[in-house]
């Protein structure tokens, strides 16, 4: 018999009409149309309460045993941006000197990406994203979480929705390596950071790539009964 079970509940889950499906179906996928990806931030700030609401819609991803293997570092203070800042263009004057091979550089040269990086310190919040290899449980055993690069890029996932959905712009960041996370936010070596996610308003000037997205046809395929 399992030492540990787990108690059931009913599954609170609200049928709708085939109407209303269409319809937040058509709203949502309107509204992540309109997601764009912002380098102009602007300083002015967020209440801190918005953000503690995204974060919850984050952490409901769903995650490997549900072990839940995520941790968000929101950054406000100056100084530690600053420092953020300082770290991550070091990497990135490696990537674009020497790591990175040439395809990728004309890859990014239309997006008019450089190794500065004003936004890390000027948006309001940052939020590092931490994967965790491992839980400590109540008795002090370590324990192994898993599918840990993945849940927790799914619930990154709902975090940048989340934040579109309540009027604010993102930026994926992911200098690499970025280990100076873990120092800076004095976060444990057995947690992976996997990106920071730059959040604030834009600047009222900022412009955006003129990008197009991949059409239905070309990002899915449909395996279904012959009649």
């Amino acid at each position: 018999m399992p030492t540990n079970t787990i108690v059931t509940i009913p599954l609170n889950f609200k049928k709708l009409s085939i109407e209303e499906m269409k319809s937040r179906a058509d709203s949502f996928q309107s509204l992540m149309q309109h997601r764009r990806t912002v380098r102009d931030f602007s300083n002015k700030p967020v209440p801190q309460e918005i953000i503690d609401l995204c974060l919850q819609a984050a952490g409901s991803a769903p995650s490997g045993a549900n072990r839940q293997p995520w941790h968000f570092a929101v950054i406000s203070d100056l100084k530690i941006k600053q420092q953020i800042r300082l770290e991550a263009e070091k990497e990135e004057v490696e990537f674009y000197t020497s790591r990175a091979p040439q395809d990728w550089l004309d890859a990014l040269a239309p997006l008019g990406t450089d190794s500065d990086k004003p936004f890390l310190e000027r948006a309001p919040y940052l939020i590092a994203v931490f994967a965790q290899k491992f839980i400590i449980d109540s008795a002090g055993n370590k324990q192994k979480n898993y599918y840990v690069t993945e849940s927790a890029s799914i619930a990154t996932g709902f975090l940048i929705a989340a934040l579109h959905n309540a009027g604010l712009a993102t930026l994926t960041h992911t200098p690499s390596p970025m280990k100076f996370l873990n120092q800076i936010l004095q976060r444990p070596l057995t947690e992976k950071p996997l990106m920071l996610l730059v959040v604030g308003y834009p600047e009222d000037s900022a412009r955006v790539p003129d990008i197009t997205r991949k059409s239905l046809q070309e990002i899915s395929s449909y395996h279904v009964e012959s009649s």
